[in-house]
């Protein structure tokens, strides 16, 4: 047994944990967040603009602001997750309460009405793009063991070349590169054993009786946020043309631990527990921009067309894990073992480019009564890239291979009577994968009111969305996981107040 003292360690950038597909998708993947009237429609704002949330979809929208104003958002959230793992079904629910969105726009009028240059918008908001909030739960009885995620980083394979026993004797945990930081974690907690038949030490096996079945749970749950702040500036030419531009600072934080846990039932069994707990806490910011520009034909009839950049990430991870195993010796006596890594690994700072993304929009409005809208969004999720480039040549290929460019569908809508606005939205977003499947496609569905008391308006939305993916619990070794389909729906809240 071997337990390692609590520090702080920093690591090169070249022992990074095992950065790649799911972390790109994570600051890759947007939900439709903001105001309650951008959420009751769907998110379809990108030739309408008036509101500040649909800077989000395109920036010339700031200039269709008649007066100043400001608006705050709350939002609550209850995600679903059903996960099935072996025939087995589970849920687990996660709540949370936040403030979505937060911001003021300030329109100065041309003095003179002939002026060409009608108007000029600046304004300043707060988006929370991804909430973080999430937790799965799946159990199930397995015939593959947790034991084979350890003897693929101690034993040679394709992709690495494994561990010598003299090295994992003559070392400590801080002084191995991920890899063989596995191979560590399993040999002392006895999860693994080397075999004694190799003259080359290099070689491990399972240091348990076989069972025919495992029984094994999985418990994952997650906090954080990916947020913004938006400076914008957007501009009205005649009649017809509205232009607009934001600089985005982003901001995020999250944090994720992971508990497996592994019974084995066969007798006699050295190992019959066993229990590994991952930690990782991933924080950064970075920048994007966007330009855009809404067109009237006419009274009635417009359309928008906009680009967002990639968003350059400068991120920093902090890992910790725990392994734990209770043992039992030939004669039955009790004896629990661990390798415990009390410190927290610090890994240098990475960066990570997003995909860039286009928009384009087209809305119809019905005079005072009411309007339609239409938006169609296009991501390449294969250009996301960690850089160096060349210390993440896996990764980056591993994207390259598995993901795809995407469509988006959004439409919303709005009727009008009186001081009341009636609200639905739908939308459709395509799976990221080629395969589809890993992360599916994703369907919701939105509607919402509000009331509008002349300088105070208070806007109310639903929204439902829903998800299926196929979630392995660990990327190499044992790869088998769950079936999960996701519900999330959430209640907003938005109070704007013309200044």
């Amino acid at each position: 047994m071997k337990k390692i003292a609590i520090l702080l360690l920093v690591c090169s950038v070249t022992q990074l944990w095992a950065q790649g597909i799911n972390q790109a998708l994570r600051y890759s993947m947007n939900e439709t967040n903001g105001s309650a009237r951008f959420r009751a429609m769907a998110g379809a704002f990108g030739a309408l603009g008036g509101d500040m949330s649909a800077l989000n979809s395109n920036p010339a929208g700031s200039a269709v602001f008649s007066n100043n104003q400001f608006s705050v958002s709350l939002n609550n959230r209850n995600t679903k997750n059903t996960s099935n793992y072996m025939n087995r079904s589970t849920t687990e629910n996660d709540i949370s309460f936040d403030l979505n969105q937060a911001g003021a726009a300030f329109v100065y009028h041309a003095s003179n009405p002939n002026d060409n240059w009608k108007k000029l918008a600046f304004c300043v908001a707060y988006e929370n793009d991804v909430n973080f909030d999430n937790a799965t739960y799946a159990v199930g009885n397995n015939q593959n063991s947790i034991a084979n995620y350890f003897l693929y980083y101690a034993n040679p394979n394709q992709n690495q070349g494994g561990i010598y026993l003299s090295t994992l004797l003559n070392n400590y945990y801080e002084d191995l590169n991920y890899a063989d930081q596995q191979a560590f974690l399993g040999y002392f907690a006895n999860v693994i054993t080397n075999d004694v038949s190799n003259p080359n030490n290099d070689t491990y096996l399972p240091n348990f009786s076989p069972a025919e079945n495992y029984y094994q749970e999985n418990y994952v749950i997650s906090t954080g946020y990916n947020g913004k702040m938006m400076f914008n500036g957007g501009f009205q030419y005649k009649d017809k043309w509205y232009f607009g531009a934001n600089l985005n600072l982003h901001f995020t934080d999250y944090t994720k631990t992971s508990i497996f846990y592994e019974e084995n039932n066969a007798d006699p069994a050295l190992i019959k527990k066993i229990q590994f707990e991952n930690n990782i806490h991933t924080y950064g910011n970075g920048f994007s921009f966007q330009v855009g520009a809404i067109h009237k034909f006419n009274s009635s009839f417009r359309a928008g067309l906009s680009y967002k950049s990639p968003t350059w990430l400068t991120l920093n991870d902090e890992v910790n894990q725990r392994l734990y195993s209770k043992n039992f010796t030939p004669n039955y006596n009790p004896n629990d073992a661990s390798a415990t890594s009390r410190i927290i690994m610090l890994y240098s700072p990475y960066q990570l480019r997003t995909p860039h993304e286009f928009t384009g929009s087209l809305a119809y409005v019905f005079g005072k009564k009411g309007l339609i809208s239409f938006d169609y969004l296009l991501k390449d999720y294969s250009n996301s890239q960690f850089q160096p480039a060349n210390e993440f040549s896996t990764a980056n290929a591993a994207i390259k291979s598995a993901l795809r460019n995407t469509a988006e569908v959004r439409v919303g809508a709005e009727y009008r009577i009186k001081q009341w606005s009636l609200r639905a939205g739908y939308r459709n977003e395509q799976s990221p994968f080629k395969n589809k499947y890993t992360i599916g496609g994703l369907q919701a569905y939105s509607t919402g009111f509000g009331y509008n008391f002349g300088g105070t308006r208070i806007d109310l939305a639903y929204d439902i969305s829903q998800r299926y993916s196929q979630r392995s619990f660990f990327t190499y070794g044992f790869t088998d996981g769950a079936a999960v389909k996701t519900n999330i729906s959430s209640i907003t809240t938005t109070l704007t107040f013309e200044l």
